[in-house]
């Protein structure tokens, strides 16, 4: 009877094991939708997420790269981004490498990313850098 119980005991975990696998194997990449706005998620003009931009002076520190894998291209200028996204500072370039983004410049509103490593839209933020 022990024998027996040991050969269940090991089918189970095996069973257990690649099913835990095959959940996994697919949440490790994602596609992300990024936005430009502002501390409470309302889209602006994305040259204020832009410090090389000499018009909007980089937007100072009051704006943010919204990004989730929820967001769609297509939000305009002054609609609140729907919930569930997480926001960085637009000048963070240790989270635009994160997300192979460029580590200055530009990113266009409803610019979407395949293949980001991670979980995106998590709510979490970062205080912007300056």
């Amino acid at each position: 009877m022990s024998s027996r119980s040991v050969a269940l005991s090991s089918t189970f975990l095996l069973l257990a094991a690649g099913g835990a696998a095959a959940c996994d194997s697919g949440d490790d990449y994602q596609d992300e939708g990024f936005y430009c706005a502002d501390e409470n998620g309302v889209i602006v003009d994305e040259d204020y997420c832009d410090e090389d931009d000499d018009d909007f002076g980089g937007g100072g520190g009051a704006f943010f790269l919204w990004h989730s894998a929820g967001y769609r291209p297509g939000y305009p200028i002054g609609s609140k981004l729907p919930a569930g996204g997480a926001k960085f500072a637009y000048n963070d370039k240790v989270a635009r490498a994160k997300y192979g983004l460029p580590s200055t410049g530009r990113v266009s509103n409803g610019t979407v990313k395949t293949s980001v490593v991670g979980k995106g839209g998590s709510g979490s933020s970062s205080k912007s850098g300056g």
